[in-house]
């Protein structure tokens, strides 16, 4: 069974998916971390992210693996140093690239073959797994989300301008619905959830009964 969680940067996507998965006994797939780890990977390796065929090159050579719930990258599990505020400004390089794209989707694809799992991300419930048995859109007004990655910032000990995250913020909502693939966008049998007003565990409790309710009815274990 495949639990779609798409929506803007901010909307608590991944702690939600980490923690609905939990609930449920599923696995969970960070896509969006997948793209950190190739735009790392070629910041590390020095590339010109405005090459569209160097970032391709560098991207398609990377080996990435989900082993214990964890990220691998070229056999080294990743951690923050792909959250840090240079990868996020740079994501979109990797994003926009439409082979970049493709080879992660079919590893996307690939990761949740023969498990359950809650996916979250962008484009899942429209492009990756279009077939889900349940898709939500979790949505945030842009000011809470700019706090929320403001706190999420500070806490791993970087100083933050509130002003300036939430320019960012705007530019990468920005980004994130104009571009010419993997475009932002409510899957039309998505279940959209504002979270401005919720608890994580409010949030998590509606998905979870949701995603239990349905699986009963078509008798999914």
């Amino acid at each position: 069974m495949i639990v779609t969680i798409d929506g803007p940067a901010g909307a608590g996507k991944s702690t939600i998916a980490i923690l609905l998965a939990k609930r449920l006994g599923f696995h969970v797939l960070d896509t969006g971390a997948m793209y950190r780890a190739l735009t790392y990977h070629a910041q590390q390796a020095e590339v010109n992210l405005s090459d569209a065929n160097a970032l391709v090159d560098c991207g398609l050579e990377c080996k990435l693996q989900i082993k214990n719930g964890a990220l691998h990258l070229n056999g080294k599990v990743l951690g923050q140093e792909i959250r840090t505020p240079k990868v996020s400004n740079d994501i979109h390089y990797v994003a926009d690239n439409v082979q970049i794209r493709q080879f992660l989707v079919f590893l996307q694809r690939q990761f949740v073959d023969s498990d359950n799992f809650v996916s979250e991300g962008r484009d899942q419930g429209t492009i990756v797994f279009p077939n889900a048995i349940c898709k939500f859109f979790l949505t945030a007004s842009v000011e809470n989300r700019a706090r929320r990655r403001q706190v999420q910032m500070e806490s791993q000990g970087q100083p933050t301008v509130y002003d300036e995250v939430l320019a960012d913020q705007l530019e990468r909502d920005r980004r994130d619905q104009c571009r010419s693939v993997g475009r932002l966008l409510k899957a039309l049998d998505a279940m959209a959830i504002e979270t401005d007003d919720m608890t994580l565990e409010v949030v998590v409790e509606h998905l979870s009964q949701i995603v239990l309710t349905r699986s009963k009815q078509l008798n999914i274990s």
